[in-house]
This record gives C-alpha cells, structure tokens and sequence, in this order.
C-alpha cells in the first residue's frame, strides 16, 4: 500500500458571493515533489494555496496533513509590519529546535543583514526577507506565492539553484516561464474552478492545455448538433407527434442541461495601442553619458543608439540603475557628462512598476475617462469605457469599483489599458509583467511584437525578454552597460564565448568600415545564387494577409451569431449552418496561416 501524501486536498469547494471559485479542486503533494500551480488570474491559484497552508477554511472538502509534517507558505504581500528587524521576522518563522544560524546566513545570501527595519524595506527587500522565513526551517513542504516578484535576476537564479538542492516538496506559483520550467515536474491547472493534473512539468503544459480547450470545443460542437438533430425530431417527427417518445424528450433535456451547465474559458484580453505619428528613424543616441548620485557613479561612460522599431531590454541588479539610465535615454533625466540627442516626433507611453498613473482612490471608470463621460478615443475611434474594460478582462460591474481594492494583476492590466490609451510611438515599460498570468503575458509578447514603434523594457522575465526584446543592454557593474545583440539566452551565450560584448549597430559617431568578404566556408553554395520566390509565391504572400483578416473577420461573425442563446431555437437550419461555417473558416484560417508562414521562412532564408 503506498504512503499516504503528505498534504492531500480532496474536492474543495468555495464561493465568494454566491459565485463559486473552487468547485471539487484536488491538490495532492507527495514527498520531494515539484508542482507548479497555473491558471488565469482569478481562477483560484492562490485561494488553493492558502488553503492548503491553513489560512483559509474552505466552504467543503478536507484537508489532509500527514502527521509531524512542516509546512510553510510565502504569501504574494508578506506583511513585516509586526517586527522591529528582517532577522526577527525570520526567526519567528523557526520552530523550536530549527537552526538559528540558518537564518542569519539565508538573509546575508540574500543581500541583508538582518537589522533592516521593516518600515524602510523596498519590495524586493521584502520579498527577501519573506523567503528567508519560509526557507530557514527547512520545511517537507513549501508553499510559493509569486517569489520572483520584484526580485532581480541574480537573486531569482539563487532561489533556483537553493531550492533546486531543497530535499522538501514544493507546490509554487509563478508567471515566470523560465522558473517553472526548471523547477517542475508536474503542473496542476485550477481552471474554471476545478483543478486537473499534467504529470509533467510546465514546459508540456502549454501544449496540453491548448490540445484540451481544442478538445472541449469539438465537444460543444458536437452537443449543439445534438440537440439541433433533437429539437428538430421534438418538432417535425411524426411519431413525436403522436405519442412524444419520453426517452428521447429526457434525452434532449438533459443534453440542455449539459449544456447550461458547460464552464466555458474565460475571455482572453485584448491589448490594442494607439498608434502615434512615426517618428523619425532615430529615437535616442547616447556619446559617453554619465550620471552619478552621491558619489556613485550608476552610467559611467555609456554610448548607443536607438532607431524606430529596435525593442531594447535593461537587465541587472536591483539598484544598478535600469530606470536611471532609461530616463537618461528619454531625455527625462540630464546627464552629468556626455550627450543625449533624441529624436524627432517622439510621443512616448510609460507604464512605471509602481504603476504612479493610477490614483487608488478613483474608480477603474474614472481613472481611464479621467473623470468625466462614458466615451474614450481608442484608436481615433470612439469606445464606450465598459466596452473598452471588458477587452482587459474587468465585468461592467467592476467599473466603480476603487483602484485601491484591485489585485496586483488587476492593477497591471488597469495601468495598460490606461497606457494604451495614448497615441505613441515609444513604449518604456518598467517590470510590466509582474502578477500578469501567463495568458496575459501571451498577448503582451504579442502586443508588443505588432507595435509599429520602439519599446524600451525593463524586465527580469527571462524567457519575457527572450521573445520580445532584439538586443539587451546589461549592467556589467561599477555603472558600466554592455549592449549585446539578442534576447537574454543570447545575452548569455556571448559571454560564455568570452566577448566583452556582441555590439548590436555602430556606437555614436563610427568610423567607416568596409565590409568583411565571407569566410570560403561561409560564401553560399552553388546552387544559393539560384533560389528565389517565384512569382505564384511572391503574389500569395501579398495576398495572404488579406486572406487572413477575412477569415478573422468571418469567424468573429459566425461567433457572434452563434452567441446569440435563443438561435437553435429560432431557427436551428440557420444554426446548423452557421456551426459548419465557423468550422471551415477556422480551417481555412489555419491554413492559410500555415502558408504564410511557410513562405515568410522561406522569403528570410532566401534574404540570409
């Protein structure tokens, strides 16, 4: 017989409101494991963990705790408030017996001293000292709320590496991609109140999710056809007329019922910027700028050049002066020596990490009207505000609600909506992904990569900046920057190699070079002179863009018209139909978006 878990959480089920947010969720933790919660932001990730730490009661279900096991949680906003150090907090978290040592040593790994007061602490201070409380017992289990937020990238790979060695299990939820897919070895998926199980870790789950709501949707389909074939027997069928067949009657019911009672994906946000002019094809150029405060110098002799359309990221410590040197490419801060040229026609957008824009005593309404109205410009077009929350995922009912009671995803998403308000042609984002699920982070990736302008980004999301950014410019200490072609993997690789840096364009003021001739190695071979795309090609990538946004256009119709509750009833022809059409057209979407794509890798193979 196998051992029992040491925490089991079995068909948990709790509602705020009437609403239910946990419906029958499972959670079952055996030793050394390494589980990563997902799901959306207000799915019940974190309501699951606090119930599995004890500090919430669920409304039904039990919890399970193998006796004499330990457990710790780190909560998303640890509360210091109570404890006049950072080493007395974390000694408050030891039992008796637990090594003193431990803490002091786990709090100088972490960059403090244990004297900090926890009234001056910054975020990550905080963060710091909460995980070295949960840590310094050596727990058989551990709880994790979002430990990366507000950390900066030597301490997340610390936590990795410590926890990798950790002999304890761990149950962690994280919007870092890069975190989880190196610390998990199964996925537990809370979504629409229910969790299900992946016995692997997050790097298949991905997949399999997107593999499971493709096959709920084939499902529906096939329900709704169901019940079209039925209600139409109920309608025309002779022998219904006659004596109304009971079996089939209870069928077609309980079809409906199914069907009522069917728990559909949330919505997905929509993240659509207001385009500014263009700006000229210069955006910002640096000749040996440099700042100090106090004495130290955080930008010392630093020298680049920004043009239209580059997506630049700023990596480093906490503190090596990321926001500094962002300000000082943006012309908000002046330099104590050197020069900074901006270019012409710069509006810029900026969404701060302390997300200032937003004024925790307006309502969502009043913070995106500015107080007056119902209607914003989005786009140079009219949108009604409830129109315009809804596409960041907030319910009419919401929109009077107070900044200040929102959830740090909720702000995010707010400090967006509010951003993309305004025409730009820059975007300078400052740690936007933080307490943003990974959904949301999708279409951010995406947002970002159909913007016409320039995107400065300030981020410790590895695997983040990997898919937006096209160069990195990384603090090297001492307040020196080394720009490196690439995202963060290739950041690290050219180090690996020994180069200082990988320049990713000529600095300020280049001299003249002539190009290199190809190594014999590297000159194309015979038959590279030959290949190019034939006109059939050429014509089908013009039009394939057009193809595409028709075929979007269809199936949003065909989604609509079959929104509508009351159409298989009306006229359940008109249904059927609509169901095979939205089919096809999803079909020839995906077909055509797969010879796009063809070509556009055929077109870059050519051109390299």
């Amino acid at each position: 017989m196998a051992p029992p878990p040491l925490l089991h959480l079995k068909d948990i089920r709790l509602g705020f409101g009437g609403r239910p947010l946990l419906d029958g969720a499972e959670l079952k933790v055996e030793p050394g494991e390494r589980v990563c919660l997902v799901g959306r932001n207000g799915s019940g990730k974190s309501t699951l963990l606090k119930i599995a730490a004890g500090d919430i009661e669920p409304d039904a279900g039990e919890r399970l705790v193998k006796p004499g096991v330990t457990i710790r949680y780190l909560p998303q906003e640890p509360d210091l408030s109570p404890f006049p150090s950072t080493l007395a907090y974390v000694e408050a978290g030891l039992a008796p017996g637990d090594d003193r040592h431990r803490a002091l040593q786990l709090l100088n790994d972490l960059g403090l001293t244990g004297a900090e007061s926890a009234a001056a602490l910054s975020g990550g201070e905080v963060r710091r000292a909460a995980l070295a409380r949960v840590l310094a017992p050596q727990p058989d289990v551990l709880l994790l709320d979002e430990p990366t937020n507000h950390l900066d990238l030597p301490a997340i790979e610390w936590l990795e590496t410590t926890l990798k060695a950790m002999r304890g299990a761990l149950v962690v939820i994280s919007h870092d991609r890069r975190f989880l897919e190196t610390l998990s070895r199964a996925t537990l998926w809370v979504d629409r109140g229910e969790t299900r199980r992946l016995d692997k870790g997050f790097a298949a789950f991905e997949a399999w999710r997107d593999e499971t709501l493709e096959q709920e949707e084939t499902e529906r389909h096939k329900l709704d056809r169901a019940i079209v074939r039925e209600e139409h027997w109920v309608r025309y069928g002779v022998t219904a007329r006659r004596k109304r067949n009971q079996r089939r009657m209870r069928e077609l019911e309980g079809k409906r019922k199914q069907r009522r009672e069917a728990k559909r994906q949330v919505g997905n946000v929509t993240f659509a910027g207001t385009e500014g002019e263009m700006s000229g094809k210069l955006v910002t150029e640096a000749v040996k700028v440099t700042k100090a405060f106090g004495g130290r110098a955080v930008v010392r002799d630093f020298s680049t050049r920004i043009l239209r359309g580059d997506r630049v990221a700023f990596v480093g410590p906490n503190g090596a002066g990321k926001t500094t040197l962002v300000s000082l490419l943006m012309g908000t801060l002046a330099p104590d020596a050197g020069r900074v040229r901006l270019g012409k026609g710069l509006e810029i957008m900026t969404v701060d990490q302390a997300r200032s824009t937003l004024d925790d005593r307006r309502t969502l309404k009043e913070t995106l009207t500015d107080g007056g109205g119902d209607t914003l410009t989005v786009g140079g077009k009219p949108r009604h505000v409830m129109s315009y929350l809804k596409d960041f995922l907030f319910p009419p009912e919401q929109a009077n609600t107070p900044v200040g009671a929102l959830s740090g995803g909720e702000r995010g998403r707010l400090a967006l909506a509010k951003g993309l308000l305004l025409p730009s042609n820059v975007m300078v984002l400052d740690e936007p992904t933080n307490d943003l699920d990974l959904e949301t982070l999708d279409l951010l990736e995406e947002m970002i990569d159909e913007y016409p302008g320039t995107v400065l980004l300030v981020s410790h999301d590895r695997d983040f900046i990997d898919r937006t950014a096209t160069s990195v410019i990384a603090s090297a200490g001492d307040g020196r920057w080394i720009e490196y072609a690439g995202g963060y993997t290739d950041m690290l690789a050219q180090r690996d190699r020994g180069g200082e840096a990988a320049l990713v364009r000529e600095r300020a003021e280049p001299a003249p070079r002539k190009a290199a001739a190809p190594a014999p190695s590297e000159r194309a071979g015979p038959s590279a002179g030959r290949r190019k795309l034939s006109f059939r090609d050429r014509h089908a990538l013009d039009t394939l863009p057009g193809r595409i946004a028709a075929h979007e256009a269809d199936i949003a119709r065909l989604e609509a018209d079959l929104a509508d509750a009351g159409l298989y009833v009306r006229d359940p022809a008109r249904f059927a139909a609509a169901t095979d059409a939205l089919a096809a057209a999803r079909a020839a979407l995906a077909e055509a978006e797969d010879e796009w794509l063809r070509l556009e890798m055929l077109r870059e193979e050519i051109g390299a």
